[in-house]
């Protein structure tokens, strides 16, 4: 039986759901000859370990009990009197994880797995690089930091994966590695990276004010708490950035042309979410009804895309035809393009082309979101690096 040491940072929807999976999955691990090991899961204020870590992880019940607790939106602190665990608070918690990552890293070997939303687990990722640990992303954040960062992340390529960092369980990531390795020179990428972007042009396309689509995604529950979020464009941005570093390109996130939805004088720091959705964004109605006008006079349409191409890396509206792939996609749509439907039933698709798939662009479609579809990605991704263990 093989085992693999595991570290959950991030309790929030896909860390829980990948620790059901973990549990889920034992039957089917046992019989292939693997056994996930978790010996510690953190959140934002504290880490609950294993306290025999080097020869036992936390058991099943209470990875259960772990999950039932962060949902009802606790703290980890709370499981310190539940099974054979220690609970350590910040800042202590931060040394104690790198001291199983030196103790497990150059031994039976260790993986950090990183399902949080937090741009500060790159101070931690970093320093177990060099701990001989492994490290797997759901986190788009670390890989979208400065350049010398992703390249410390790379210092041992095949200890890193993150294929749940663009389109959530579906293999976009290696599919492309695999064209890179294979010499055939990658010339364009182009999708459309946000369902609730998709959704929001697809539905003022059909002459419904910007305003009160966005109103209405909110209540569906398709935006983040402040849709702002969704409308600066910054996720599609960092998605395109992660697979125009692995292209190649050198650069950083201020390196792309990232176009907002909303001006600056509305950002969060000058209005409320309130003041936005009840006043900010109903001065934004006009523009982008007489975009969607001059788009269909040429019969076209508005979409928010990525397009890596060359030196090129921007995200933003552009007018594409009506009949283009691009143009056909809507929001309720489940068949084409990235990311379009809502949330609950989205599908992603993203056109890639190549000297080889120059008139016909190797196409990945699937469900790209959901915690369920993320964690799933995320587990596989372990699986995967199991030839690196002892």
């Amino acid at each position: 039986m093989k085992t693999i040491p595991l570290i959950l940072m991030g309790c929030g929807g896909v860390g829980r759901q990948l620790l059901q999976h973990i549990v889920s999955c034992r039957s089917l691990h046992s019989q292939q000859g693997l056994n996930l090991k978790v010996v510690g899961v953190c959140d934002s204020q504290s880490v609950v370990a294993s306290a025999d870590f080097l020869n036992k992880g936390l058991d099943d019940s209470f990875l259960l009990e772990l999950c039932r607790v962060k949902l009802g939106g606790s703290s980890l602190s709370k499981l310190g009197d539940f099974g054979e665990c220690q609970v350590f608070a910040h800042p202590e918690s931060q040394g104690k994880i790198l001291d199983i990552a030196a103790q497990l890293g150059k031994s039976t070997g260790l993986v950090f797995v990183d399902c949080s939303a937090s741009s500060d687990t790159i101070t931690v990722l970093k320093q177990v690089v060099d701990k001989g640990c492994c490290i797997v992303l759901a986190n788009k954040k670390p890989l979208t930091s400065k350049m010398e960062d992703f390249n410390k992340l790379f210092t041992y390529p095949r200890r890193i994966r993150h294929e749940s960092t663009v389109g959530a369980g579906l293999p976009v990531i290696a599919s492309l590695n695999r064209i890179i390795s294979s010499g055939d020179p990658v010339q364009r990428i182009v999708g459309s990276l946000s369902g609730t972007l998709g959704y929001v042009m697809s539905e003022v396309e059909d002459g419904k004010p910007l305003s009160q689509v966005v109103r209405a995604a909110k209540s569906l529950g398709y935006t983040e708490p402040d849709p702002r979020d969704d409308l600066g464009g910054m996720d599609v941005a960092r998605k395109a950035l992660i697979l125009a570093r692995i292209l190649g390109r050198q650069i950083n996130l201020d390196n792309i042309q990232i176009e907002s939805l909303y001006a600056e004088e509305m950002g969060p720091n000058v209005m409320t979410v309130e003041d936005f959705l009840n006043h900010g964004i109903l001065l934004l109605d006009k523009d982008i009804q007489a975009r969607v006008e001059k788009a269909s006079s040429n019969g076209n349409v508005l979409r928010y895309v990525c397009v890596i191409e060359g030196s090129r890396c921007e995200v933003g509206i552009q007018e594409l035809p009506k009949n283009s792939a691009l143009g056909r996609l809507r929001g309720s749509d489940n068949v084409v393009k990235l990311l379009l439907s809502p949330p609950s039933s989205c599908k992603w698709q993203l056109e890639i082309y190549t000297r080889c798939y120059s008139d016909q662009p190797l196409v990945i479609q699937g469900a790209g979101a959901g915690n369920d579809t993320t964690a799933a990605g995320v587990l596989a991704d372990i699986v995967d690096i199991q030839d690196l263990f002892p």
